[in-house]
């Protein structure tokens, strides 16, 4: 359950918030800022590359290095592809992971490093791997860490890790933080600006810190829940099963980051799926135990023994898709055909940048305070 009182009141919120999300999030901006900053002094503006890279591999633990590869991927688009190397291990400890690169990667292709922790023997060793087989290694890492070490040693570019402003993030949650994922993307847009897969200039980059900014001011703590937008996704994904259904190259990586992160720092399960195939997909739990018209007063059902019923609501997600084709018609009809209620998140007018900001920044939002607000006997 949420604590829907809770939302207005900013400074029981920050007493619950013993993570710093919120700051996390009001903070993604700035991380922006000093990451481009930082990627500068690395010397990436003044790369002066032969060519594209045949493909673009990213390879980092956790949450946030999936959705920089998500990310990096759909602002590519058919400039090149982009594989992430997922990784293997007995456990998700630094120590246990290990990523290899596959057996077609050399050098013409481009390896991405993306880490908050550094510590990682694993990504030491792709790096060694990525030498050997004569790729170009990039990574943005922790400025002390093992790693930076490593890709030095292989004649690799490393970019420092934007830090938070004041201080560290508790370590549990930086993977899967706002403003974590920012300061690990920012440095690699900059290079891919440079190499010509996307466009992220840095007066483009400047442009995403102030979308970001002006988001947090929309969603902060004391915005009151009737004109916050992430408080009102928030207390409408109380006690519900989001689909969250997406539209648009940028909407899609959001739509599968916001899943991961309900799961990881709110404890909510979510499903993702791209329209139109999002209809056909989901279309059966809008029907099922899960939609809004199923009976809650069962009679066989045990009361003591199971908690309530999550009930199904669709989250529209998309960053204004061109041409004038679009499914929101269909999958609004289906929904509400059903009784099934709709939420809906668009952003401004932008760049693709400046889209993809805002629906992760009010998407983050929601997430804190659906972390924040929950009830202990949620």
């Amino acid at each position: 359950m949420l604590d829907e009182s809770l939302l207005d009141a900013p400074d029981a919120l920050a007493r619950a918030d013993r993570r710093d999300l919120l700051r996390g999030a009001a903070e993604a901006g700035a991380r922006v800022r000093t990451a481009a900053r930082h990627a500068a002094e690395a010397g990436i503006g003044g790369l002066k590359p032969d060519g594209r890279p045949r493909s673009v591999l990213v390879a980092g633990p956790g949450t946030a290095a999936a959705g920089v590869a998500d990310l990096i991927g759909a602002l590519a688009g058919a400039a090149a592809p982009v594989v992430r190397i997922r990784p293997t291990g007995v456990a998700p400890a630094p120590g246990a992971l290990r990523w290899a690169l596959p057996g077609w990667a050399g050098s013409v292709d481009l390896l991405l490093i993306a880490t908050a922790d550094g510590s990682e023997p694993g990504l030491a060793l792709l790096a060694e791997q990525a030498y050997r087989r004569g790729c170009t290694v990039v990574a943005v890492a922790p400025t002390r860490s093992p790693l930076r070490e490593a890709v030095d040693g292989v004649h690799g570019l490393v970019v420092p890790m934007a830090a938070a402003p004041h201080g560290e993030y508790d370590a549990e949650i930086s993977a899967a933080g706002p403003g974590t994922l920012w300061a690990l993307l920012t440095p690699l847009l900059a290079l891919l600006d440079r190499v010509g897969l996307v466009t992220a200039t840095p007066e483009d980059l400047q442009k995403v810190a102030d979308r970001l900014d002006r988001t947090a001011e929309r969603c902060g703590p004391a915005i009151a829940t009737y004109s916050n937008p992430a408080k009102t996704l928030a207390a409408e994904l109380a006690e519900s099963l989001p689909l969250l259904w997406t539209e648009g190259d940028a909407a899609g990586p959001v739509g599968r980051r916001f899943a991961a992160v309900l799961s990881e720092l709110a404890g909510r399960p979510a499903l993702v799926a791209e329209l139109p195939e999002a209809l056909p997909s989901h279309g059966t739990l809008l029907t099922g135990d899960f939609a809004a018209g199923a009976d809650p007063d069962d009679f066989f059902r045990d009361r003591v023994e199971e908690g309530e019923t999550l009930r199904a609501r669709v989250v529209l997600l998309r960053d204004r898709p061109t041409g004038g084709l679009s499914a929101y018609p269909a999958a609004r009809e289906l929904a509400l055909g059903h009784d099934t209620p709709v939420s809906e998140l668009e952003p401004e007018e932008g760049s693709a940048l400046e889209t993809l900001a805002e629906l992760l920044a009010v998407t983050d939002f929601a997430t804190v305070y659906l972390s924040l607000a929950a009830t202990p006997d949620s």
